[in-house]
């Protein structure tokens, strides 16, 4: 599953203190962002979407996940955050994927989005499989006939191939990854911390605003 954490990110340097990108730099393709050709539709033409590309399975994404957290909640107006997990047709990230929105579908992410990664990368629990699942969502309070009932439903499944296949359009091949307004992805290849890659991500999100006002940067 080496692939899952190829590039920049399997060498990341986690830091909890932000060391914002200078002022004066300019964005540089291929270096900052790589263009996707064609760009993908969002769900949300009015503003500016950002998606995160991610997986409970993923050590990476545990780590972001806080920082991610801070930052969108802090985003303009004007930007939109979806969260997509991704399966690349391993069956331990499809499961997770599956899980994701079967606890959506149920109401439940926001409750238990955090417990999810801190069961798995911090308490090392083996959730594996749709029974370590159910009884893992059982002790959180989630009625069983209820979970199996959502993570077998047709739209959590149909969900979950969708992600898989927006995965690809975007062409991911590591996750955690972060596209913005179906149009960069965000690479950052000089980076060193999770809070650069969010600063980073914040110039791109400009760089597009001014795209969308017809605007030259």
């Amino acid at each position: 599953m080496k692939h899952l954490v190829q590039g920049w990110l399997a060498a990341l340097a986690l830091t909890l203190f932000a060391v914002a990108l200078p002022a004066q730099a300019q964005l540089a393709a291929g270096r900052d962002y790589v263009a996707i050709d064609p760009p993908m539709t969002t769900d949300t033409p009015g503003k500016i979407e950002v998606i995160e590309f991610f997986s409970y399975a993923c050590p990476h994404c545990n780590d972001l996940h806080p920082h991610f957290d801070r930052w969108s909640a802090k985003l303009a107006s004007d930007v939109v955050v979806r969260r997509i997990p991704v399966g690349f047709n391993q069956p331990y990230y499809q499961l997770m994927g599956r899980f994701y929105y079967a606890l959506e579908a149920l109401g439940e992410l926001q409750r238990l989005d955090k417990a999810v990664f801190s069961a798995i990368h911090e308490k090392g629990l083996k959730l594996v499989d749709e029974k370590s699942l159910t009884e893992w969502v059982v002790a959180q309070g989630v009625d069983a006939k209820k979970f199996y009932d959502a993570f077998n439903a047709f739209g959590v499944v149909s969900k979950a191939k969708r992600a898989d296949q927006i995965a690809q359009a975007a062409h991911i091949n590591g996750v955690p990854a972060l596209v913005v307004d179906g149009t960069y992805l965000v690479t950052g290849k000089e980076i060193k911390t999770l809070p650069e890659l969010l600063a980073l991500t914040d110039k791109v999100i400009d760089k597009r605003r001014l795209e969308r006002s017809g605007k030259k940067k």
